[in-house]
């Protein structure tokens, strides 16, 4: 996947520590997208919808603590992984 290339060469110099902000919102968004087609061939999977929703909170949460330490690779990493920017952000 493009994105992981981006993230892993631009944004965390190179390395692969887990723990940079960056690298957590790219495998967030990498299983959101993933939970997300389950979801459309399996409509009624309630523990995966739960497991989504869980997700999706987790991954604001990182945004926001990005924003406000570093606005400039915020937008980068809205930008590059197709992410709608947060509300009043």
């Amino acid at each position: 996947m493009d994105k992981q290339k981006f993230i892993d060469a631009h944004l965390t110099g190179g390395n692969k520590d887990t723990g940079l902000t960056t690298s957590q919102i790219y495998y967030s968004t990498h299983q959101i997208l993933k939970l997300t087609s389950h979801l459309e061939s399996h409509p009624k999977d309630y523990s995966s919808q739960r497991g989504l929703w869980k997700l999706l909170g987790k991954r604001k949460r990182l945004l926001i603590y990005l924003s406000e330490k570093n606005a400039n690779l915020y937008t980068k990493i809205l930008k590059k992984l197709g992410i709608r920017a947060l509300k009043g952000r």
